[in-house]
């Protein structure tokens, strides 16, 4: 199995993520991950999905989302052209001796702590998915009480594939 990044503009109607969901759901696709948002153009939203499956499925995929008739564009962000990110905010149990560790740990990978208890501390990452999962193998050691990932948002790179509407 591959995974594919699909760029969607569609329009910022009320119902536009729930047919689309409801796509993958009928069909019996796999979605690894959804961010939606709008535009700069309010009457717009831009969703992200990266979907797994074969080649087949994949091609599939793009087929039935270009029939939906409130998506105006879709995209593939490939990796070579493309930035990805993704946020993740993650709940570490930190007693007092601990802290110090993880804000060296924090501080190599250029995240931010953003709250601190007097038991926790929230820090938060953004990144592509592999700096992600690799602050989080490093977090083996403490205890994760809470973690929340956006999913990943993406733009190709440059300014040939920008859609002027």
């Amino acid at each position: 199995m591959q995974k594919k990044v699909f760029q969607l503009l569609v329009d910022n109607t009320a119902g536009v993520l729930s047919r689309i969901s409801g796509l993958f759901s009928r069909r019996g696709y796999s979605i690894e991950s959804i961010t939606a948002g709008v535009t700069a153009d309010p009457r717009f939203s831009r969703i992200t999905i990266v979907a797994a499956g074969d080649d087949v499925i994949l091609e599939q995929i793009e087929k039935q989302l270009a029939k939906l008739i409130d998506i105006r564009e879709i995209k593939e962000l490939k990796p070579q052209s493309s930035v990805y990110r993704e946020l993740t905010l993650i709940k570490v149990k930190t007693p007092v001796q601990e802290r110090q560790g993880i804000i060296t740990i924090a501080d190599i990978f250029r995240a931010n702590i953003i709250d601190v208890a007097p038991e926790s501390m929230i820090i938060e990452l953004t990144g592509d998915q592999s700096k992600i999962s690799a602050f989080i193998d490093l977090l083996e050691g403490y205890e994760i009480l809470e973690l929340a990932r956006t999913g990943l948002a993406g733009l190709a790179r440059g300014t040939e594939s920008v859609t002027y509407l």
